[in-house]
């Protein structure tokens, strides 16, 4: 098997592309990111970190295996879409709007606050921009038309999630405040990045009175290389409103940390959850299908949930619409149609507050008197 045809079909988190080209050139810590370094903890062993539910390491070999047994769905030829109409520069007190742009890439508006998930408007998310899996649409919003960044959080390091090439045009045109876990800080600060911080699970920053992020769990992994498996954390985010707490998943397995969240924060206004690169199967405990997506949903107590992670990337098996189509399939099955939206690219809706939330009673007077 050619190296050109291998390249087709590894997921792009595991950095593979660029690896598998280099390899025969360079040392196998090549792109290898700092590691975390401290005490042990719960999820962390002193060198390695680890998840909360049961999501083993993935093989190369297991990869290659699962690439050998299942067939790839078909991507279209790059389509040059309009983008979406401008976003507000910001929403009001006890509004929220969730606009989708691309991949992970989703722009949260809640309270004045503006806040970026795991941007990227690269064309690939690679080591090296001459390999790896190439969009196959522009981003929803162009970059010249995202409203001031206040607040930019990364999930993790892989390269469809922490895209260097787009974090610096941020740091250069917003100066905002990256948010990352464990580990992260390290690989920002010598690409002389200002403001970050890097938080631990369920540890949480100030933004506003009215705005915290909170870092949560994830069932993922971590490497910007060979070497550095799990060497820095991943995590999701819980931003609070006065309207009810919403969530960004990051990429993440379906896994024991949802119920968790609901307990610790009630239901979500909010929740922004995976559904793309599920397929082959082995994926399946770093990686949530519509279904886990759905069933995420569930637990969460989501009032509203918004789909990503999806149609962007030839990353994995599933073909460019299969996971949206998935999920409005087993959307329509249920008996009482969840607020599960599957958004265009570059648009945005606005999500009502949860009942008996400051913005709630908020709307509630204003609309009596």
């Amino acid at each position: 098997m050619s190296q050109a045809s291998l390249a087709r079909w590894f997921p792009a988190s595991t950095a593979l592309w660029g690896l598998l080209a280099c390899a025969p050139l360079v040392g196998g810590c090549l792109f290898a990111g700092p590691s975390h370094r401290g005490p042990p903890m719960a999820h962390f062993d002193g060198e390695k970190f680890q998840n909360i539910g049961d999501a083993p390491a993935l093989s190369a070999s297991q990869l290659i295996g699962a690439a050998l047994k299942e067939p790839r769905g078909e991507w279209r030829e790059y389509e040059d879409l309009p983008p979406g109409r401008p976003p507000p520069e910001r929403v009001g007190p006890g509004k929220l709007k969730v606009t989708l742009i691309n991949h992970a890439t989703v722009l949260i508006q809640a309270d004045g606050v503006n806040v970026l998930t795991d941007p990227i408007y690269s064309e690939r998310p690679s080591p090296v921009p001459w390999v790896g899996p190439k969009r196959v649409h522009p981003p929803g919003i162009r970059f010249e038309d995202l409203p001031p960044i206040d607040v930019v959080v990364v999930s993790h390091n892989h390269y469809d999630h922490m895209d260097l090439p787009t974090l610096r045009r941020l740091e250069e045109a917003h100066h905002p405040r990256f948010i990352v876990g464990l580990g992260n800080k390290a690989l920002l600060d010598d690409e002389g990045f200002r403001h970050v911080e890097e938080l631990d699970w369920w540890q949480a920053t100030q933004v506003t009175p009215e705005v915290s992020v909170t870092a949560v769990p994830a069932q993922h992994r971590s490497n910007r290389g060979l070497t550095d498996q799990a060497e820095t954390l991943w995590a999701g985010y819980v931003v609070s409103t006065t309207g009810g707490p919403a969530f960004f998943a990051g990429d993440t397995g379906f896994g024991p940390h949802f119920a968790m969240m609901a307990a610790r924060f009630g239901p979500m206004r909010l929740s922004v959850l995976p559904i793309g690169a599920y397929r082959p199967r082995v994926l399946h405990t770093v990686h949530m299908g519509p279904r886990e997506a759905l069933d995420a949903h569930k637990v969460l107590g989501s009032s509203t949930s918004v789909a990503m992670h999806h149609n962007t990337f030839p990353m994995a098996f599933d073909g460019q619409d299969e996971a949206k189509f998935l999920l409005l399939r087993l959307l329509a099955r249920q008996e009482v149609r969840p607020r599960f939206w599957a958004l265009g690219f570059g648009e945005g809706r606005f999500v009502e507050p949860l009942p008996s939330t400051p913005a709630a009673v908020a709307s509630v007077c204003a609309a009596e008197q």
